[in-house]
């Protein structure tokens, strides 16, 4: 897919992943082509039962108590939040999710590689190139279900022998 911005610019979504904060769940965090930062929208707080209030220079997200889980400044006209300022229980890990295609494509780059081990390499940073995200698999790759498909049977041919 695709993200619009105000000034009509369109940019590739390139993944998303799931961001769990505490007992909060957000959806569907986009990794955005050019950006180098997770995208998030208002909606998505809104939807994780959080209340998210703009002032003319701070930004801020709460509970639905009230209480102030995030407070961030306003830089020029654009809000921004540091994932590793939110507070939480436990460190967060966002990975955002390839797409169907890039998936396939580092797939088969890797020579048909299984998607395991494709993570294992982007975890530990052993491939140039290779952007960081969760690849994944949605069916079986079309190389292997050919190679491990099974023949149809052929009735043996009959072989004459000389006698009459």
């Amino acid at each position: 897919g695709t993200v619009r911005f105000r000034n009509d610019h369109v940019a590739a979504i390139l993944g998303f992943g799931d961001l769990q904060w505490g007992n909060i769940l957000i959806t569907r965090v986009y990794f955005v082509e050019g950006l180098g930062h997770n995208f998030f929208s208002v909606g998505q707080f809104c939807d994780s039962d959080l209340e998210v209030a703009f002032r003319r220079n701070a930004c801020f997200i709460r509970n639905l108590k009230g209480v102030d889980l995030l407070k961030r400044d306003r830089l020029t006209n654009l809000y921004t939040i540091n994932l590793h300022e939110m507070a939480s229980a436990s460190p967060i890990c966002l990975m955002a999710r390839a797409s169907s295609t890039k998936s396939w494509l580092w797939h088969q780059r890797l020579s048909h590689l299984n998607f395991d081990t494709i993570n294992d390499l982007v975890r530990n940073d052993l491939v140039a190139g290779l952007l960081k995200f969760k690849y994944h698999k949605e069916h079986l790759c079309p190389s292997y279900e050919q190679g491990k498909r099974k023949r149809a049977s052929h009735p043996p041919k009959p072989v004459p022998n000389g006698r009459v």
